[in-house]
């Protein structure tokens, strides 16, 4: 080849990489957010969801392995062939599939996944190390490892396109036919590929150009790759938990910890390496200072937590990836390098989609993946020391021996406390932390002191009393004041339903009775008469039972056995057994159970739905209010909670309400501090019906003066400012609603 063919032939080898690293990870969150109404917006199913695609990765990386031992037309013929299988699936989108009515849907979600993209995710995955082995046999000079660099753009430019871009202006309908046509862009630059090597090659059965005796690749190395490569994916998976349950189980949040993995790879891989050096030096410094976080439960720590987790994650993944890169065999063995990393990728994912929720109580896979990352990182130490001195390694580990002992008796001494003395016994573990950087051993010892110290001790007590749950849908935790007059009910860092147990059927927290909700089911006789149907989405504890009344039909849907378990424990929580041991509990998702019941059910449906501060997008389309309206009465009733920390969810509801011709009143309660001390807590409630009178009976006459933003403890018109689009199950955007620093 001249000069210029050199060049336009990397190019085309570049340039298909890009574009089928873009197609690969724009699919991601495109095919997850189409499964979300299906699934109950848990931010278990973006966890399946990389499960199924790492998975589908390791098998087009172990297809591209023994492709690549054909002669080079025969690959070409196979390839193009698969691609050409692979449209029966276009255009892209789910099959007809739905979840089981009861228990978990932790195996359904994967199978799903695969029978709807299983085909075009395996060939787009395999074209990236295929591609980088077609141009090392095709005459191309150069590292073929800087194409994976550089693959990573691309993956990096899918993800960061489909929640800035894609999501907020167009539709799901539209987004399947743009995928469906980058991909038919793909198949056609393959095929060029194809050519390419179809010219320098021989016959159909002749082998590829002689190249260098392959390089033997021992099993502890192999084994070696796999676990480099999965702590930063697991990580990868844990962060994306702590995100996705604080906030919302959507696109834009399940894309940072994936882009963050991506462009660890980009760093870790490029030809340029002091950028990956110096990160992998600090590494460790980085380790001891963001554990001191990853416990810490309180709303506002909680945001600290994240921002630590994800700088804990960067520099993690580009430390080891970037030892990866430093042990990489020579390019005969590229497909067989990328396999092995491909197998850790789904170790990574399997450990925490499947093994970790069936295994644990709580999200124990975060920090014990900190401690193997402890293990993996590269022996680089922060100071200069002499390694040949036969004496250091025994300082060292008796330094990370008295970081443990410290960090023990700091927690032990006060589990659930922050104090000064906590504050100095945490600064002299990382100190000590950050001297036995690149002594593996020693400096595991001091993480692990640091993980007990914030907060291990006081979570494995909790794990152990069994005051830690766990399902699909989330983690849950049962919490007592020291008195044991009240309990309540965290998932995640959110509280999700309280109790006076000297006051036991007594509604409180978010259901006070000066609540929207409260306010609507006190008054539900006056409105509907004595036998009023009441439908309530979201189980909780159960507190909204206390307000039936005699002769009033109750009927809750849940999405989660284990939340149906919690609630009906009356040693735990007791307002069902109480005030409503007769109420018919439906599980499942309430879109489909709603969907099922007969037209015009009930007088007040209230939907409380949300898990943690993440919200269900799928409950707040405008089908979604179609299935509210038929099960609803002509004049009956929605009351939904929109409380939330994050995201402003007024002008969502409010355009729903303009789009369905219903009427709206928000009202937005704010206890004094006095019942505040008996159990009340602030909470927004909007209130919607079809019949205007009807709601005027419940909020009285509004005053349309006040804003519903700024009125506490009064009802208020809700009206739409025009301003924003109503969702639908093919479009909906909370870019435009995050308000996400109001509370820190």
């Amino acid at each position: 080849m001249n000069g210029i063919e050199v060049r336009s032939s990397r190019g085309l080898f570049l340039l298909t990489i890009l574009t089928g690293s873009f197609l690969l990870f724009l699919v991601q969150p495109m095919i997850a957010r189409m499964a979300l109404p299906r699934l109950g917006g848990a931010p278990a199913v973006w966890n399946s969801a990389m499960l199924v695609y790492q998975a589908l990765l390791l098998g087009g990386y172990a297809y591209a392995h023994r492709l690549a031992r054909e002669p080079a037309r025969r690959q070409a013929v196979i390839h193009i062939a698969l691609f050409a299988v692979a449209l029966l699936w276009l255009p892209l989108g789910l099959v007809d599939m739905q979840p089981p009515s009861d228990g978990s849907p932790i195996f359904w979600v994967p199978w799903l996944l695969v029978a709807s993209i299983g085909p075009l995710f395996f060939v787009v995955a395999a074209q990236a190390p295929l591609m980088q082995r077609w141009y090392a046999i095709s005459g191309n000079k150069g590292e073929p490892y800087a194409l994976y660099a550089a693959s990573n753009i691309g993956s990096f430019a899918g993800l960061l396109t489909y929640p800035l871009v894609v999501e907020p202006f167009t539709a799901l309908q539209s987004q399947k036919w743009l995928w469906s046509g980058i991909y038919l862009l793909l198949m056609t630059l393959v095929a060029i590929c194809a050519l390419k090597i179809w010219r320098v090659s021989g016959s159909l059965f002749a082998s590829t150009a002689p190249e260098e005796t392959a390089e033997h690749i021992g099993w502890g190395r192999r084994l070696y790759w796999i676990a480099l490569a999965a702590v930063p994916s697991g990580l990868m998976l844990s962060t994306t938990s702590h995100l996705t349950t604080d906030l919302m189980a959507m696109p834009l949040l399940w894309v940072i910890p994936l882009a963050i993995y991506l462009l660890s790879f980009s760093i870790a891989f490029a030809d340029n390496q002091r950028p990956a050096y110096w990160i992998s030096r600090f590494a460790p410094l980085v380790m001891v200072v963001a554990g001191s976080f990853i416990f810490l439960q309180s709303s506002k720590a909680a945001l600290n937590g994240i921002v630590a987790s994800l700088g804990l994650l960067f520099t993690v993944a580009v430390a080891l990836h970037g030892e990866m890169y430093r042990t990489r065999p020579a390019p005969s063995q590229l497909t067989a390098f990328y396999l092995m990393m491909s197998v850790g990728g789904v170790v990574g994912g399997l450990f925490c989609a499947i093994i970790a929720p069936l295994l644990f109580n709580w999200t124990w896979e975060h920090p014990l993946l900190i401690l193997a990352a402890a293990v993996l990182l590269p022996k680089i130490s922060l100071i200069p020391l002499n390694r040949n001195d036969t004496k250091i390694p025994y300082v060292m580990a008796g330094f990370g021996l008295l970081a443990l002992l410290i960090g023990v008796f700091g927690a032990v001494s006060e589990p659930d406390n922050i104090s000064v003395l906590k504050v100095v016994l945490a600064s002299v573990v990382i100190t000590l932390g950050a001297l036995v950087a690149g002594f593996r051993v020693p400096f595991l010892l001091a993480v692990a002191g640091l993980l007990t110290l914030n907060g291990g001790y006081y979570n494995a007590q909790l794990s152990m009393d069994g005051a830690r749950m766990r399902s699909y849908f989330g983690t849950y935790t049962i919490n007592a004041t020291e008195t044991g007059r009240v309990r309540w009910l965290t998932h995640g860092t959110t509280m999700h339903g309280m109790q006076l147990l000297d006051e036991p059927t007594r509604p409180i927290s978010y259901y006070a009775q000066n609540s929207g909700v409260g306010k609507a089911l006190a008054k539900a006789p006056d409105l509907y008469g004595d036998g009023a149907s009441i439908g309530i989405v979201g189980l909780g504890t159960g507190t909204l039972a206390c307000y039936r009344r005699p002769g009033q039909r109750w009927q809750f849907f849940e999405i989660d056995p284990l939340m149906v378990e919690i609630a009906r424990d009356k040693k735990v929580f007791s307002f069902l057994e109480k005030c409503a041991p007769d109420a018919g509990i439906t599980l499942g998702d309430a879109r489909l159970t709603l969907a099922e019941v007969p037209r015009g059910q009930f007088d007040i449906l209230a939907l409380d739905a949300f898990s943690s501060d993440a919200i269900p997008l799928h409950l707040l389309t405008r089908e979604a209010f179609d299935t509210y309206g038929r099960a609803l009465k002509p004049d009956g009733m929605l009351i939904v909670h929109i409380s939330n920390r994050y995201i402003d969810l007024k002008p969502v509801v409010a355009a729903e309400a303009e789009a369905n011709g219903w009427s709206a009143a928000l009202r937005q309660d704010s206890p004094t501090q006095e019942l505040v001390d008996q159990g009340a807590r602030p909470s927004v409630w909007i209130a919607l019906s079809r019949n205007p009178q009807k709601l005027t009976q419940l909020t009285g006459q509004l005053d349309k003066t006040k804003s519903s933003y700024y009125a506490p403890d009064q009802w208020l018109e809700l009206k739409s400012s025009g301003n924003t689009r109503a969702w639908t199950d093919d479009y909906a955007s909370v870019l435009p609603h995050l308000n996400f620093w109001k509370n820190q």
